[in-house]
This record gives structure tokens, sequence and C-alpha cells, in this order.
């Protein structure tokens, strides 16, 4: 479940929604920067079929963790003679993974507690149903 914060002059369904897509952004910016971490020669359309997201969002995501210093991008020659891109997550994106990281794993476990009551309940409400 989400709290809302108050912010002034948005109501809470507005809030709610901020929050949310700040959390998807993060959610983005973590498999990326995994993504990266594990092999920096991926091109942005590489990682935008491998993520299932627009080349525009890929491209939108990297300059905007070029921005906040922690991806660093390096031009090399590849194998097919073109000029081609390393992504090197820098000391602040590993910092920014790691927190990422932890921040990723705390929902997806909340998500888990979420759906382990919601099943169980469903459970005893099928036994409920069945047992009239």
């Amino acid at each position: 479940m989400l709290t809302c914060v108050y912010v002034p002059f948005l109501n809470v369904v507005e809030t709610e929604i901020t929050l949310k897509s700040k959390m998807f952004e993060e959610e983005i910016h973590y498999k990326i920067l995994k993504a990266l971490e594990e092999n920096p020669e991926l091109s942005q359309r590489e990682l935008a079929g491998k993520m299932k997201l627009s080349l525009g969002k890929v491209n939108f995501c990297v300059n905007a963790l070029m921005e906040k210093g922690w991806i660093k991008v390096q031009n090399f020659k590849n194998s097919k003679n073109k000029l081609a891109y390393l992504y090197n997550l820098t000391p602040s994106g590993i910092e920014g993974k790691a927190k990422l990281t932890k921040d990723f794993l705390q929902r997806k476990m909340h998500e888990y507690d979420l759906l382990t009551k919601e099943i169980a309940q469903l459970q005893r409400e099928s036994r409920v149903e069945n047992a009239s």
C-alpha cells in the first residue's frame, strides 16, 4: 500500500500517481544499471529489446543516469568496425545501484507479503463457499 505525502496543490490521487511513477522510474533505472553492469557493451537498442521498453524510454533513462553521474560513456570500435559505446558504472553509480537494489527488494518483499495475505483470504473464502 502506498503512503501519500502532503504536497500543496496536489490531491491524493495525483500524489499517488506521482509516487507510482517515481517507483517505476527507479525500477527501470535499477534494471538498466544491472544490465549495464553485467554487459557494458550493450547498445541502447539491445537494452530496449531486453527490457521490453521503447528505445526512446531507454535513451531518456540512460541520459538521466549520465546526468546523475551514475554511468560514464566511452566510445569504442566494435567487431563490426562500427563506433559503439561502452557504459561503465561510476563509483556513485555503484552506490546508487546498491540503494536502488535495497529499495527494490523491500518493495518486492512488501508486494509478496500483500499477495500472501490476499491468497490466504481467497483460500478461506473459497473454503466457506465450498462448504455452503
